[in-house]
């Protein structure tokens, strides 16, 4: 029997799991803080990180693991209609609730008696066990003539606009410009549900960014942002 332990817990601006971005990288202005725990809150610890670019996260699926899994899976990338098998998916309902991630590092932040490591390009919600850190290696990690399957292509966008209200909300904040290209970013991902892409949809949705209540809409291929309030 084994036993797993968070060495550390994610900081980052997404506070639910809906509109997180399903893969790492694509919302770059998107930045974390790893929080590192217990014993590994030292120096010794993270010595000789500085020396890489980037790493790998491995991290629990904590909010998915009493809702188990299944040997299939219907990933969005599919239009979520076509399943495949979970080892055959990034999907976030798995056998173990195991998930990887490579972000950018960007420097270790010190606070009294806590270390922090900053990260860039994040996909992980605020709060996630984090249960590994490792560095990555370009040589061994970065594979030129790798087949990416059904998931070979980046995902497409779509474009994203603001409403006088919402801009006018973001401009009142101190990291307002911060916030605006990270919602932008996010939603340009459409992060509706995958059978509403590419059909009328009237409705108003809204995700949880930073302490932010932020609401949209997409209609022909476009994100407008119709309004932005604290939570």
């Amino acid at each position: 029997m084994y036993t797993i332990e968070p060495v550390a817990f994610m900081q980052s601006p997404y506070q639910e799991k809906f509109a997180v971005p399903r893969q790492p990288r694509l919302v770059p202005a998107a930045t974390g803080r790893i929080k590192l725990l217990g014993e590994l809150n030292c120096a010794e610890a993270i010595r000789g990180i500085e020396q890489f670019s980037h790493l790998w996260l491995l991290f629990l699926f904590d909010q998915n693991l009493e809702a188990g899994w299944k040997p299939t899976v219907r990933p969005p990338r599919l239009g979520g209609n076509e399943r495949i098998g979970v080892f055959a998916s990034r999907a976030t309902f798995r056998p173990n609730g195991i998930g990887m991630s490579a972000v950018e590092f960007k420097r270790v932040i010190k606070e009294q008696d806590q270390y922090f490591l900053e990260v860039g390009s994040v996909d992980l919600v605020n709060g996630t066990p984090i249960i590994d850190i490792k560095p990555y290696i370009p040589y061994s990690d970065a594979i030129a003539d790798a087949n990416g399957g059904y998931a070979a292509e980046e995902p497409d966008t779509i474009d994203v606009t603001f409403s006088p209200q919402a801009l006018a909300a973001l401009q009142k904040r101190p990291q307002g410009t911060t916030e605006q290209q990270v919602i932008a970013q996010v939603l340009a991902q459409d992060p509706r549900p995958a059978y509403k892409k590419n059909k009328p949809d009237n409705k108003e949705y809204a995700v949880n960014l930073y302490d932010l209540n932020v609401k949209f809409m997409v209609e022909n291929k476009l994100v407008t942002v119709t309004a932005i309030d604290l939570f």
